[in-house]
């Protein structure tokens, strides 16, 4: 950036956040287009808080105010688990954040669900590529021996919650209680990391002891 913006920019304020990297989600630019167009006037950054909207634009809390046509509220990103799907077992309603993922894409008590969650921290697609296939092996696995239904079901009292995510963003915070939670150890936690994730769900055991089929 520092090569992109040149030597008088101040990096420092704009471009420093005061999280360390994949605690939230990195943003890239191609080819620096977007650093092109602020070393050439054609757009500019201001670091602040929002104080109030005024009758020509916005005013920070620093005193300065934005001059605008058009603002675009794009701070209130809201997480929906499961797109808003209520799911039941035998009439009782299930409270997503009251349950623990197993490899990351099962939920404890819950038979035959499986949903696709990727990485935050390289291709979605990565981890949802190794999601579907491990769902089809199951699939597979219930076809030979004849079983309609499979449920995680988590017997070990020494594994102890934690939260789905790490992320300190806003809009990860703001839902965390209505994800799921991970485990502290396998099958229940959550690795961000897909060669740990091809072991644990390319080559993992389908009778493992914490699956039950019926």
């Amino acid at each position: 950036m520092r090569a992109a913006l040149g030597p008088d920019y101040d990096i420092e304020k704009h471009f420093t956040p005061r999280y360390n990297p994949w605690q939230q989600r990195l943003c890239l630019a191609p080819e620096g287009d977007f650093f092109a167009a602020i070393r050439e006037g054609r757009a500019s950054v201001a670091t602040d808080h929002i104080e109030t909207f005024t009758e020509g634009g916005i005013r920070l809390k620093s005193g300065e105010e934005l001059a605008a046509d058009i603002i675009v509220t794009a701070t209130g990103l809201e997480l929906i688990p499961l797109g808003n799907v209520a799911l039941s077992v035998d009439g009782r309603p299930v409270e997503v954040g009251k349950t623990m993922a197993y490899r990351g894409m099962m939920f404890d008590d819950v038979p035959n669900f499986a949903v696709t969650f990727g990485y935050t921290n390289a291709s979605w697609t990565l981890k949802a590529d190794l999601t579907s296939r491990y769902v089809c092996r199951l699939l597979n696995h219930m076809d030979r021996y004849g079983y309609s239904s499979c449920t995680p079901h988590n017997s070990d009292p020494t594994l102890s919650p934690e939260p789905y995510l790490d992320f300190t963003s806003g809009y990860v915070q703001r839902s965390i209680d209505r994800l799921a939670k991970q485990g502290n150890k396998r099958p229940w936690r959550l690795y961000q990391n897909y060669i740990l994730d091809l072991l644990s769900l390319r080559y993992s055991r389908l009778e493992d002891g914490v699956l039950n089929y019926r």
